[in-house]
């Protein structure tokens, strides 16, 4: 449970600082983003949480 909490910490820091240091660069990332199909969101958040999934099962072996 610790592990979670630090990961969630991690995230909320790294999202934190790139809104602090390129904040314009963010506001048109989220522009962009809605020209992007719900399809290819959901694929690209998938990929991604399983290839969260095999780092955190790689780690606690």
């Amino acid at each position: 449970m610790k592990e979670l909490i630090i990961a969630f910490g991690l995230f909320l820091f790294v999202e934190g600082i790139l809104y602090a240091l390129f904040p314009s660069k963010m506001k048109n990332m989220l522009k962009k983003l809605e020209l992007v199909k719900d399809s290819q969101l959901r694929s690209g958040g998938m990929i991604f949480a399983i290839m969260g999934f095999i780092i955190i099962y790689l780690v606690k072996i």
